[in-house]
């Protein structure tokens, strides 16, 4: 029986449009969906670009005008992969016209913007999500299931952090393509948006909702020449964050962040500590989980390394056999199997509402650093 199809209006074409793209071809492979997604058209503002991205990966058209692609009768979903600024006029333009919606994250540069996005998409009733990719490792996923399990009993300490190195160099300029995100005016901060976003959204939730947060940032570099411009002109994003926090349940956060950590390309790290155990989880070597339980008979009690390749461990009953790990893309392929099926059934996490929770606690962060107080976050 031929499936009805999910045509895919995609924007952008950099490093999130491809594993978005990638997810898209790939998840029907694996996972038998209720919808074919089909590549429908690729948006970008360079022509040439655009149609050698759509011959790659197989799109079946290309705009050069986001407005063009939302107008479209023949296009379902409007999955954006386009820089933050950008946002939130797609998201809203695409809800209004009564397409569903994914959209890279932060959702918004603001809580602020985001909230409009979620009104948007509420008012218009249509599906939507943020690719918030981590929860969907394997890995990550069992530890939520342990979590929620009763396995490790009350959760005491969450601790997090997310290191990189790329801009260190004085001589790196800011804005334009591939350097976005050092312009504040487009990405609208800088680690805490980019980076503590995807932690603070893996860690609300596997531990419920962060109340309360204090926070310091810094720019190391105040001065850099920026590219559209020319023109040497003021850092405006966070170079480092760190900051702690309380959750909910009276857990106490530590969350840290810098792209000032020489020798650190994506060192992202969690740590989980409760009453009858711990968990940690390494990005390096994601395929594993670390569990310590202090149930165990003393002598042989001890940190165990959970290979999670097994048949019964979250989405592995789906990839290859017992022992055969898989990598970061598959988290996005999980994402978009996850959204497919949700059309049919329960929507799939996160949705924008879920990622506006997100963009509330990176605010009181910000904010946090302005002040030097605790701020609320929920």
């Amino acid at each position: 029986m031929t499936k009805p199809k999910l045509r895919i209006g995609m924007v952008g074409y950099g490093f999130m449009g491809r594993t978005h793209s990638n997810a898209f071809l790939t998840a029907p492979r694996f996972f038998d969906l209720p919808r074919q997604p089909e590549l429908t058209a690729i948006c970008a503002r360079d022509r040439d670009r655009a149609e050698a991205f759509a011959q790659n990966w197989g799109y079946g058209s290309v705009e050069t005008d986001w407005k063009d692609l939302v107008a479209r009768d023949d296009i379902d979903l409007i999955d954006i992969a386009a820089p933050n600024n950008m946002h939130q006029e797609i998201a809203i333009a695409a809800a209004e016209a009564g397409k569903m919606v994914m959209c890279e994250k932060p959702l918004g540069r603001t809580a602020a913007e985001s909230q409009k996005m979620v009104d948007a998409v509420e008012k218009a009733g249509v599906a939507n999500m943020v690719w918030y990719n981590y929860r969907r490792i394997p890995a990550v996923t069992l530890a939520k299931q342990m979590i929620d399990n009763g396995d490790l009993g009350r959760i005491f300490h969450y601790r997090a952090k997310f290191l990189q190195d790329w801009t260190i160099s004085e001589d790196l300029p800011q804005g334009g393509e591939g350097l976005w995100r050092l312009d504040k005016s487009v990405a609208g901060s800088g680690v805490t948006g980019d980076l503590l976003a995807h932690c603070i959204d893996t860690a609300m939730w596997l531990n419920g909702g962060i109340d309360s947060v204090t926070a310091m940032t810094e720019t190391f570099v105040k001065e850099r020449e920026h590219t559209l411009t020319g023109k040497v002109e003021p850092v405006g994003i966070d170079d480092a964050c760190a900051f702690m926090g309380r959750f909910a349940n009276g857990s106490l956060a530590t969350f840290e962040s810098t792209r000032y950590a020489r020798g650190h390309k994506a060192l992202y790290t969690l740590e989980i500590n409760g009453e009858h155990g711990s968990l940690f989880w390494d990005l390096h070597d994601l395929h594993r989980l670390e569990y310590f339980d202090h149930r165990d008979d003393g002598r042989t009690r001890g940190w165990r390394s959970v290979h999670v390749t097994d048949g019964d461990h979250p989405y592995m009953d789906k990839w290859w056999v017992p022992g055969l790990s898989i990598g970061y893309d598959e988290s996005f392929t999980h994402q978009a199997a996850d959204f497919i099926m949700g059309l049919d059934g329960t929507p799939a996490a996160p949705t924008f509402a879920d990622a506006l929770k997100t963009d509330k606690v990176t605010d009181a962060v910000l904010k946090s650093a302005d002040t030097g107080r605790w701020e609320t976050a929920s």
